[in-house]
């Protein structure tokens, strides 16, 4: 049974029982991202799924200050007590700051193919500003096509590309399109936020899943986030991409349902 949550806050989906775990998507992308993936979590979880601002059921929520710490504050309201905040690429910058910002309130942290600054800067690797300038330009004239590209990059590498892709597509068309100002923000958070210097003051059971063959957060920024994060459980997923809930959604599970059953704060 899934329930709507329209009380307060950002709309969201909820389903399942046990202990709470909400569920962030990435850019371009909205909550039903997720539903293939439900499955194997909801016996176990009682799961929230959360539409960012501007994006799927909150497209018609667009804040003027669309700051990380923003989108943090407006993603608590509709938190329940003790969750655990699972958040994939962008959804995980969000899951990261509300983490910092709520500590009283997310039990838990799950960063799935996400980093704390997305973007290469110097020794550090990313993502080439170049390339989310490119989509910037590209979004004001073709969203559908800006969104094409930016989902081809993220299946590259999987031996599923051309399903994953057609898998999230697919589900896209769940809920509404997302509203152009919110793309833009959003591609600005992934080029400006730079969590790097916050992230060891995280006081949550912490994990941190990687795919091995991800373009976006390459596995040679994986030691430098740990060195950062020394807490952090760190898994890197050897066949996956930037989609591993997508890709491998059993084992995605598995460890996620692992992390949650032993985690202790610390």
């Amino acid at each position: 049974m899934v329930d709507n949550n329209t009380n307060a806050g950002l709309k969201s989906l909820s389903q399942g029982a046990g202990k709470a775990l909400v569920l962030l998507h990435g850019w371009g992308m909205n909550s039903a991202v997720f539903s293939e993936f439900l499955p194997f979590l909801a016996d176990e979880l009682h799961i929230t799924r959360v539409c960012l601002p501007g994006f799927g059921q909150n497209s018609d929520q667009l804040p003027e200050d669309y700051s990380i710490e923003n989108l943090a504050a407006l993603v608590n309201e509709s938190l329940p007590e003790g969750a655990i905040v699972a958040g994939w690429s962008l959804g995980g910058l969000v899951a990261q700051q509300l983490a910092l910002s709520y500590p009283e309130k997310v039990a838990g942290l799950i960063t799935m193919a996400s980093s704390p600054c997305f973007v290469s800067k110097g020794c550090w690797k990313g993502i080439e500003p170049e390339i989310l300038q490119g989509f910037q330009r590209q979004l004001a004239r073709d969203y559908e096509k800006t969104l094409d590209r930016f989902l081809a990059i993220q299946a590259m590498g999987s031996a599923t590309a051309k399903q994953d892709v057609k898998a999230i597509r697919q589900q896209l068309s769940e809920l509404p399109s997302p509203a152009e100002e919110a793309l833009a923000a959003g591609l600005s958070l992934l080029e400006t936020v730079d969590l790097r210097g916050m992230i060891g003051r995280t006081s949550q059971p912490t994990l941190r899943l990687y795919g091995r063959l991800d373009s976006l957060v390459p596995t040679s920024s994986i030691d430098r986030i740990h060195e950062l994060h020394p807490r952090a459980d760190t898994v890197v997923m050897p066949h996956a991409a930037h989609a591993p809930f997508i890709s491998h959604p059993r084992q995605t599970a598995d460890i996620m349902l692992n992390f949650i059953n032993n985690m202790t704060r610390v």
